[in-house]
C-alpha cells in the first residue's frame, strides 16, 4: 500500500467516532418562560361530611333488625326494632283513658248547659251552676292531661324503632337479636356516602400562602390512573401541635368521561397544591435535569452556532418544581434549546441529531 492510502485510510479510521457521534439521537425542548409555582405534595384520606354512632332512646330487648354491614339505607329507613309489646300496651290503656275524659268532658258540658238554660229562677242555686263550670274546666284540665300522657306514650313506642338519620352506608354493627340494650348505647355505625370531601394536612409553614382558590390535584391511591381536580373548600387554622400542621378539607371532581368514580370514605389520596409565587422564570422539563453525586446540576444546550448542532454542557441553578418542569433560576435563558431525552452519555462538543423536529 502506498503512503498515499496509508494517510487516507488513517484520516477515515479517525474521523469514525466523529461520524457515529453525529448519529446520537437526541430530543430537545425549548426553554419557556411562565408563571413559576410552588407546589406542595401532601397526602390525606376521604371522609365522610356525616358520620354517627347511632341509639336508641329507650330500653329494650332487640326485635328485629333489618340491616348488617355494607347495607345501603335512606333517611329514615327502619333499622332495628325494640320489642315494644309492653309499651303498646302502656298506649292502649292511655288512649282509654283519653277517650274516657273525652265523655267525661262531654256530660259535663251538657249538665252545666242545661243548669244555665234553666236558671235560678227554676230553682237551681248558683253555687250549683257555679260548681257545674268548675266541673266542665276540671275535666277539660284532665282531657289535655291525658292526651298529653297518650302523645308521650306514643312517642316512647316509637321510640323502639331505631331509624336512619341520614342516607349512607353501615359501616359497624354492636349488637345482635336477643339483646338487651340501653339509652345511650352505640348499636349501629352509619356513614354518609354521598359529598365525600379529602382531608389533607399541610405544614404550618404553608397557612399563609393557601387560598380557597388554590387549584388542588388529587390522585387516589385506590384509581392512580385516574387524577381528579379539586378546591379547597375549607382551611381550619388550628395546627396540630404535634406535628405543627392543620387541616386542608377539598372538595373534588369525582366525575370524569369514565363516569363517576367509586370512592369510599377511608380512602388515601395524594395531593399537589399549587401556590402562584407571583413571579415568571424560564422553567424546563425535570428530565432535562442532571444531577450529579457532588452537587453539581446541569443540562445539554444545543448550539447551532457552527451551522451544526452541537451540544455543550450549562451549570444551572434550580428552584421550585411542578408539573413536571423545573424552574431555572441561573444559567438559561429564555428560547435556549435543551436535550431532554438522550442525554445520559454525551460528550461536551458532540454533533447530535434531533429526532422531535423542534429544531
Amino acid at each position: 500500500m502506498s503512503v498515499h492510502h496509508r494517510a487516507a485510510a488513517a484520516l477515515s479510521l479517525l474521523l469514525l467516532p466523529v461520524v457515529a457521534a453525529a448519529q446520537v439521537p437526541v430530543q430537545v425542548e425549548a426553554v419557556s418562560n411562565r408563571a413559576i409555582v410552588r407546589q406542595i405534595n401532601v397526602t390525606g384520606t376521604v371522609t365522610s361530611p356525616r358520620t354517627a354512632v347511632l341509639s336508641t332512646a329507650v330500653a329494650g330487648l332487640v326485635a328485629e333488625l333489618t340491616i348488617d354491614e355494607g347495607h345501603h339505607v335512606k333517611t329514615g329507613d327502619a333499622l332495628l326494632k325494640l320489642d315494644a309489646e309492653l309499651a303498646q300496651l302502656a298506649l292502649e290503656r292511655a288512649l282509654a283513658e283519653v277517650r274516657q275524659h273525652k265523655t267525661a268532658v262531654a256530660d259535663a258540658r251538657r249538665r252545666f248547659a242545661e243548669a244555665e238554660e234553666v236558671g235560678t229562677e227554676r230553682g237551681i242555686a248558683r253555687t250549683q251552676i257555679e260548681s257545674l263550670r268548675a266541673e266542665v274546666s276540671s275535666d277539660e284540665a284532665a282531657l289535655v292531661a291525658s292526651q298529653a300522657a297518650a302523645r308521650e306514650q306514643q312517642a316512647i313506642v316509637e321510640r323502639h324503632t331505631l331509624k336512619a338519620p341520614f342516607a349512607g352506608v353501615i359501616s359497624e354493627r354492636h349488637t345482635e337479636l336477643g339483646e338487651w340494650v340501653n339509652p345511650g348505647d352505640g348499636l349501629l355505625e352509619l356513614v354518609a356516602t354521598d359529598n365525600l370531601r379529602l382531608d389533607f394536612r399541610v405544614g404550618q409553614d404553608n397557612f399563609v400562602a393557601l387560598t380557597p382558590k388554590t387549584p388542588v390535584e388529587i390522585t387516589l391511591d385506590a384509581l392512580p390512573e385516574r387524577p381528579v381536580s379539586g378546591h379547597i373548600d375549607t382551611i381550619v387554622p388550628v395546627k396540630d401541635p404535634s406535628a405543627r400542621t392543620f387541616l386542608v378539607r377539598v372538595l373534588a371532581d369525582t366525575t370524569d368521561a369514565d363516569g363517576a368514580l367509586r370512592i369510599t370514605p377511608g380512602m388515601s389520596a395524594r395531593g399537589k397544591l399549587n401556590i402562584d409565587v407571583g413571579r415568571s422564570g424560564v422553567a424546563v422539563s425535570r428530565d432535562a435535569i442532571l444531577r450529579f453525586p457532588d452537587g453539581r446540576v446541569t443540562v445539554w444546550i444545543v448550539d447551532t452556532d457552527t451551522g451544526q448542532r452541537v451540544v455543550r454542557e450549562q451549570s444551572v441553578s434550580t428552584g421550585f418544581e411542578f408539573d413536571g418542569v423545573v424552574e431555572i433560576v441561573n444559567g438559561l435563558s429564555d428560547g435556549d434549546v435543551v436535550v431532554v431525552r438522550g442525554n445520559e452519555t454525551l460528550q461536551e462538543g458532540q454533533t447530535v441529531s434531533v429526532q422531535n423536529g423542534n429544531r
